[in-house]
């Protein structure tokens, strides 16, 4: 290869780790800076893994991929799966919908909504087998495969299923004794490339399992989820807790017959409102956040079909220049036999085979 190209394959590499560190420690800044599974954080969350997408895309035109070469199979099974992942936060929100328009009628709904979360999460998350591929790190020899994109493949793969799993705890379901992260217990960053994505990935899987220890063993959350399992999205576990003291002050009216006071009216009143509050920010985070993952699905078509078609592109070039070389070939054999005399033609074959060029 041309070392200008070498160079600039090299740099473009380096770009992208680079690039993926930047983002998972803006991510980690996010995740300090927001309430724990917060519809904020989780959107950004949902955007990182679009825009690590979208500049993976990028880089695939710049690295002067080889034809017919299994680095396209490879890009596909890693799209592949994250468009499986996209179908499952997509399917649950089918049920968030339900939840909101009936949560204030009937409590069932909630508890129907997470087992059928618990079981998505059982049949279709599991198989997608999330988890940091840290015990089975590629020789840096192997990472420089097709100049390079074997390794940012690596990394992608790591990124995005660190960022899945995120978003499924926070929107599907968790339950600590098969959780995603329960595998990745001691798990430790390393310096890929003399980038350390790696281990800001590691720090960012470290703070979000040490936070969810930390509710999984609090009895609200043992309580609301059996054994801190559960929904983990902030807003939803906040309007749950609401409806859950709102109903229980309106209970105890009930029971003891009485009246409502001036006092009791006005705190019924603030836990109705605050109620409200957290279901308004419930309803639009949800929107908020379908609208991402089908813009996602919609990338993600995009990006795959450029993909295939910067392929096919490579492809013809390549065989467009072999045969201008064999044209250019069988043009200089045309002008040399024009040049020569019948002396120096005499003995020479008088028909080009075009197959032997």
């Amino acid at each position: 290869m041309d070392p200008s190209c070498t160079t600039s394959t090299t740099s473009s590499v380096n770009g992208f780790y680079n690039m993926l560190n930047q983002g998972l420690d803006d991510l980690d800044h996010s995740f300090l800076s927001n309430n724990f599974m917060s519809i904020q954080f989780l959107q950004k969350a949902l955007s990182s893994l679009r825009y690590f997408h979208s500049q993976l895309t990028i880089l695939v035109q710049k690295l002067h991929l080889p034809v017919g070469e299994k680095w396209l199979d490879e890009y596909m099974d890693e799209s592949s799966r994250l468009w499986d992942a996209c179908h499952v936060l997509k399917l649950v929100f089918q049920s968030w919908k339900i939840v909101i328009r009936a949560i204030m009628g009937c409590q069932r709904e909630i508890v129907g909504m997470e087992e059928e979360n618990k079981n998505l999460m059982e049949t279709r998350g599991q198989p997608l087998s999330l988890r940091l591929d840290d015990e089975n790190i590629f020789v840096e020899s192997k990472l420089n495969g097709f100049n390079g994109f074997r390794g940012v493949l690596y990394a992608m793969r790591n990124v995005s299923t660190l960022l899945l799993m995120i978003l499924l705890s926070g929107l599907v379901f968790y339950w600590p004794k098969s959780s995603l992260f329960m595998s990745q217990e001691g798990y430790q960053g390393h310096i890929i490339f003399g980038s350390g994505f790696m281990v800001s990935l590691a720090r960012l899987q470290q703070r979000v399992a040490n936070e969810m220890d930390q509710m999984g063993s609090s009895s609200a959350a043992a309580a609301a989820g059996g054994g801190g399992g559960g929904v983990m999205l902030f807003e939803f576990r906040k309007a749950k807790m609401a409806m859950e003291d709102l109903k229980e002050e309106l209970e105890k009216i009930v029971e003891f017959e009485s009246s409502s006071s001036s006092s009791s009216s006005v705190e019924i009143q603030e836990k109705v409102e605050y109620l409200k509050n957290y279901f308004g920010l419930l309803r639009c985070g949800v929107e908020s956040i379908v609208g991402q993952i089908d813009d996602l699905f919609d990338e993600i078509l995009v990006v795959n079909s450029s993909v295939k078609a910067f392929s096919l592109f490579i492809e013809l070039k390549t065989q467009t220049l072999k045969h201008f070389e064999a044209y250019g070939c069988f043009c200089e054999l045309g002008a040399l036999h024009e040049s020569l005399d019948d002396d120096h033609l005499e003995g020479l074959p008088t028909r080009i085979d075009l197959s032997r060029l």
